[in-house]
């Protein structure tokens, strides 16, 4: 039973459902102790010729991010032949990279031209929770998409019975809640402290730990849930993809022709780059002592896995996925006949 295009890729349904959580977010920021209204954020840089240059770049990013993540999503749900689990977990990964870009690209754009790169305490909290919940959740997808492919390989015989539609959309939705509930946590704990000035961020955006040298009360406990819940989303799910590509790799081993080896590993590439170029960038990032921060360094990698990583995926799991390329072909080949058909020419 493969997950069908109306069901499996009803998107809008699972992503709002962190936004029930709002109103608690904004109750913490209106009960807290903070006497500053609104946040500076430095940017990236305060060259002129360097941030037109910048703007230009993270412009064509957003854009391919923007482009690439919404044709994925279109193709999987055109194309009855990708209504598969895999594809099924793949078009909400394309979902959470949007969502992540979109949080931050459209502010720090418009920031370039501004001359007080401003941010209320409420927009600060949205966009830290937006950013967080879709940095979470495809930390847990990509775990849903290595046991994919552990049953897929590992029992083959099972792999219908066990990756059922219903199976697929509860580890869905799982992913979307433990990512809402571990991130309201991390932004209450964040505005619950007392920020009495200077209220200027080094960086691009609202992060939880350039905040964190904001505040006027002590961050230590912060400090430690943060470091925490972290430690625990980033290394078990790692831990769960390590130990299932383990499996996976014992079994493929076992099978005697090169042609059965290379094509079983042929479709675990693209995930196990996606999961190379996420987790690195993550594990630098965040399970990290806080005094080893360099907040200019990390203003570097987090344009990496903000706007690069939302963008590099698209291109890894078409570029290198052989069903994706066809698939595009057959969309192209259809867009080609309906545009003879309707005008009589052929499309060059």
């Amino acid at each position: 039973m493969t997950c069908s295009s109306t069901q499996s890729c009803n998107l809008p349904s699972l992503i709002f459902l962190p936004l029930k959580r709002f109103r608690f977010i904004k109750g913490m920021v209106g009960r807290n102790k903070t006497t500053v209204g609104e946040f500076i954020l430095l940017g990236i840089t305060d060259i002129w010729e360097l941030q037109v240059i910048l703007f230009v770049l993270f412009l064509l990013i957003g854009v391919a991010s923007l482009v690439g993540n919404l044709g994925m999503i279109a193709l999987i749900g055109l194309d009855s032949r990708l209504h598969t689990p895999m594809y099924f977990f793949l078009c909400h990964l394309s979902l959470v990279d949007l969502g992540n870009s979109s949080a931050v690209a459209p502010k720090m754009l418009v920031s370039f031209f501004e001359e007080r790169k401003t941010i209320s305490l409420p927009g600060c909290a949205v966009q830290m929770y937006f950013c967080g919940v879709c940095i979470i959740t495809e930390c847990y997808l990509l775990a849903a998409m290595a046991y994919d492919r552990y049953v897929a390989i590992c029992n083959p015989l099972l792999y219908v019975a066990t990756m059922s539609q219903k199976v697929c959309v509860q580890l869905a939705v799982g992913s979307y809640i433990i990512s809402a509930a571990s991130q309201t946590v991390l932004v209450s704990s964040v505005f619950s402290l007392h920020f009495c000035g200077p209220n200027v961020i080094n960086h691009f955006f609202c992060d939880i730990p350039p905040l964190l040298k904001l505040s006027c009360s002590s961050t230590t406990l912060n400090e430690h849930v943060l470091f925490t819940i972290a430690t625990f989303i980033a290394l078990s799910t790692l831990i769960f993809i390590v130990v299932s590509y383990g499996h996976i790799l014992t079994t493929v081993l076992r099978i005697r022709s090169s042609e059965g080896r290379q094509k079983a590993f042929s479709t675990c590439t693209s995930h196990l780059t996606s999961v190379s170029v996420f987790y690195g960038t993550m594990i630098f990032m965040y399970l990290r002592p806080t005094s080893s921060y360099s907040l200019d360094q990390d203003k570097v990698v987090s344009v990496f896995y903000t706007l690069v990583i939302p963008m590099l995926n698209p291109l890894i799991y078409s570029l290198r996925n052989t069903e994706v390329k066809e698939a595009l072909k057959r969309l192209l080949e259809k867009v080609r006949v309906s545009f003879r058909n309707q005008t009589g020419k052929e499309v060059p």
